[in-house]
């Protein structure tokens, strides 16, 4: 079958594989230059027109929220492992060096973690899944006496922004550099024999306020 202009129409299979070039180059791209990578320069690493980029993914979200898929489903398999610790600092520990790990591997899910990407059904799905393992690690330990009490689900939120930051700032010179740090911050969670935290945490209308805020 033609098109009008007498040029074959693409097929099933063309489209599928269309797709897959497309999904192939957006997550080198995303990971590499983050959540604003030009689409134009992933279609054209695709060797595909941007008329069929947005056939296939309309919006930009479309295809962020396609190209991090796998990631995350990943990510949540990974979150398994680490809660299934025995430890409850252990668990804590690799959980948040899970999330920072894949910061450091890709800068589109590290935009992700550090709420640069809009919102939709899927993306909110995935952050608040985040959230609620966070949140049930840290009550863990905080049960256990292993983490400071006044640490809240907040404060590991602020550490990913402060992660975002370090590996996009260092990935090219030091990639690696973010784990000492992160080691650094981790140790700030211990209880112990340490002076109070100069500020109080950020509360969720804070923190929804934050995440809120253009983007400059």
């Amino acid at each position: 079958m033609s098109s009008p202009s007498g040029s074959p129409l693409p097929t099933r299979r063309d489209a599928r594989r269309n797709r897959d070039l497309l999904l192939g180059c957006a997550r080198a791209a995303f990971a590499e230059r983050g959540a604003d990578a030009s689409l134009e320069q992933i279609a054209r690493a695709a060797g595909l027109a941007i008329g069929t980029l947005y056939r296939h993914f309309p919006t930009r979200l479309d295809l962020l929220v396609a190209a991090i898929e796998p990631r995350m489903d990943q990510l949540f398999i990974d979150a398994e492992a680490a809660l299934a610790e025995a430890d409850p600092w252990e668990a804590f520990r690799s959980y948040i060096d899970l999330l920072c790990r894949n910061q450091a591997d890709d800068r589109g899910f590290s935009d992700f973690t550090s709420l640069r990407f809009p919102n939709n059904e899927r993306t909110e799905a995935w952050l608040n899944r985040i959230c609620h393992i966070a949140q049930d690690v840290l009550d863990r330990t905080q049960q256990a006496g292993v983490v400071r009490m006044d640490a809240t689900m907040t404060d590991i939120f602020t550490l990913l922004w402060a992660n975002a930051r370090v590996t996009e700032a260092t990935g090219r010179i030091a990639p690696v550099v973010w784990r000492r740090h992160l080691h650094l911050v981790l140790g700030g969670f211990r209880p112990g024999d340490r002076n109070e935290l100069p500020e109080p945490p950020l509360s969720a209308e804070q923190l929804h306020r934050a995440i809120a805020q253009p983007r400059e």
